[in-house]
């Protein structure tokens, strides 16, 4: 058995044990993306940063994650289909339904791309995003829609796309401070 089975197995072992920890368990790996758009716009527009670089953080977060989900994501998935651990493992638990291929994880990909943007620009908040996007990654494995690769691989994606789009828009637009 890969070590890739074996730490999903782990993971996923902790569903169906109890109903409350079942729910938490759907909570992390369904309902917490409402959270963080959710936490993330308080971010932006609450936040003391100047209009300009409030539209900046803006920007580089949703090209980021639209970039990573829709565009290398689902580019991947379009040659490569691996099977849902659900339905390719033997005793998986599932907590959840999805009928796309596995590798790699979208929710990953967006909320590391996210959890990466606001990093590069606050980086106590960028550690709080870090923490929710991987209990969210644990969550879907634990729930037993995602292999540990999976969200690696969708990780990676996320925090690539999120540095290469802040450092263009850098590039393209350098703060105020370094115009002058």
């Amino acid at each position: 058995m890969s070590l890739d089975t074996q730490l999903f197995y782990l993971l996923n072992n902790l569903a169906g044990k109890s109903q409350l920890f079942d729910g938490i368990i759907v909570f992390l790996a369904s309902y917490l993306a409402y959270v963080l758009i959710i936490v993330f716009l308080a971010f932006v527009f609450f936040s003391q940063y100047q209009k300009r670089e409030k539209l900046q953080i803006l920007f580089v977060s949703v090209i980021s994650t639209l970039i990573a989900r829709f565009g290398v994501t689902e580019l991947i998935r379009f040659f490569y289909h691996r099977p849902r651990p659900f339905s390719a493992l033997d005793n998986a638990h599932q907590l959840l339904a999805n009928g796309e291929w596995s590798f790699p994880s979208g929710h990953a990909a967006f909320f590391f791309a996210l959890a990466t943007a606001v990093y590069l620009y606050n980086k106590k908040w960028g550690i709080g995003f870090f923490i929710a996007a991987i209990l969210m990654a644990a969550g879907r494995v634990a729930a037993g829609i995602h292999y540990p690769s999976d969200i690696i691989g969708g990780a990676i994606i996320g925090i690539a796309v999120a540095c290469a789009v802040f450092y263009l828009a850098r590039r393209i637009s350098p703060p105020q401070a370094e115009k002058e």
